[in-house]
């Protein structure tokens, strides 16, 4: 459902079926999870509760989402399937939030809260943004009653929002909510150990996972150590390749092998490549989900792909041409073709017939300065790195670089936060 599409009310999605790529049914919605925020900003909208035929209910998170359509919900693909269990943040739609007493702001008025309505917004983010109520006597949500009914903005009714004072972790979150991940990081780090461990507790794993990678190592460890390990697991998982495979490196042969063994056996093989290179090579450094096409995509292929919000800038600043497998480690490494050039070229046009292959790319074990040295010379802000047979095997981005060339207390100093944040706005 793109940006600007019509809003679903969510009674619509109550029962509705959950389907695979191949069409296939997975489950059926049972509730939809959501995120309040301070005062009167509408709920970010988490994920789905989806019950599996075999009647357990899991979490589907709205970035594995691919569309919500006729009577219908669409994903990815790529479930877990550990029971789904609600975190302090986390309100559920159909259980908490419908049938519920609320207040409209201008009169002060007592309505019952009858359907909610939620609307994508850029970036792939959900939230809930109108209210359906009933005036008059309380009564069940999708049930007729008398009583007048009006649809209004979630701004317009209290007893919803979380207050703006209180100490809670869920109080805290919204707080920051609009927060980077590395400045959050910063606020975390001057936390007391306990106040940490309940903010990261309350995150989502998506959160979680792009503010671990912001942390100094004392405190990801610290942090990971906390987290139950199926959840850790999740965490580790939802993180880049490589810095997971960093953090991982970093604990006790017990606790990684363990932790491997939780996680799915495509990202614990993506991890176990990550960690047998040396750290500061570009094996090590790299990260094994770049954007990968082959020679017969098209521009208008490629262009779609970089448009994933989730990509980073440098991740989505080119696109690496190689004939199949697609995944890495790919078949034959053919070259690169840089976003500008797919600015510049009709949509049509073949990727194979633009790559670039001129710059030679990087071999696994070269060491940080010549990674750096390349970076400077050809002011890259990706580089691909190829094996002795060809194969694509990951791509260094710059920020990976820096990371390593910076000392080793740098996220540690507050230059980033303009507005010095730090302990005190906790």
């Amino acid at each position: 459902m793109a940006a600007g599409a019509p809003r679903i009310f969510v009674s619509h999605l109550s029962g509705v079926a959950v389907f695979d790529p191949n069409g296939d049914q997975v489950g059926r919605v049972r509730d939809l999870v959501v995120m309040l925020r301070v005062g009167r900003k509408p709920p970010r909208m988490l994920g789905l509760v989806v019950e599996l035929a075999t009647r357990r209910r899991i979490f589907l998170p709205m970035t594995r989402i691919t569309g919500i359509q006729s009577g219908q919900v669409l994903t990815t693909g790529v479930l877990n399937v550990r029971r789904f269990e609600q975190r302090p943040t986390e309100r559920l739609v159909f259980g908490e939030l419908l049938d519920r007493r609320v207040t409209l702001v201008e009169t002060g008025e007592e309505v019952t809260v009858l359907d909610l309505s939620v609307q994508q917004l850029p970036r792939r983010d959900w939230e809930i943004d109108r209210v359906f109520v009933r005036k008059g006597r309380k009564g069940g949500a999708f049930r007729r009653a008398k009583g007048e009914t009006l649809t209004v903005e979630w701004s317009d009714v209290t007893g919803f929002s979380l207050e703006e004072h209180g100490q809670g972790a869920e109080s805290l979150l919204a707080t920051f909510e609009q927060l980077r991940p590395a400045d959050l990081a910063n606020v975390l780090h001057h936390l007391s150990a306990k106040r940490r461990a309940e903010v990261a507790a309350a995150l989502d794993d998506e959160r979680l996972a792009d503010v671990l990678e912001e942390l100094p190592e004392d405190d990801q460890i610290e942090i990971l150590g906390k987290l139950a390990e199926e959840r850790a697991a999740d965490v580790l998982e939802a993180m880049d390749p490589d810095d997971a495979a960093d953090l991982l490196g970093e604990l006790p042969e017990e606790d990684k092998e363990r932790l491997l063994s939780l996680m799915q056996p495509s990202d614990a093989a993506d991890m176990r490549r990550l960690m047998a290179y040396e750290e500061h090579t570009a094996g090590g450094l790299m990260t094994t989900e770049p954007i990968v096409l082959r020679p017969d995509a098209t521009v208008a292929d490629a262009l779609a792909r970089v448009r994933n919000p989730d990509l980073s800038p440098a991740l989505a600043a080119q696109v690496y041409v190689c004939r199949p497998p697609d995944d890495t480690p790919t078949g034959k490494y053919l070259g690169t073709v840089h976003f500008q050039r797919l600015l510049r070229d009709p949509p049509y046009t073949l990727v194979g017939s633009i790559i670039d292959d001129d710059l030679q790319p990087l071999e696994p074990d070269a060491a940080l300065p010549v990674i750096a040295g390349f970076f400077a010379t050809y002011d890259m802000v990706a580089a691909p790195v190829v094996d002795e047979a060809g194969s694509l095997l990951g791509v260094v981005t710059v920020d990976d670089v820096l990371d390593h060339l910076l000392p080793e207390d740098w996220r540690e100093t507050e230059y980033h936060l303009e507005e010095g944040v730090g302990a005190d706005g906790a």
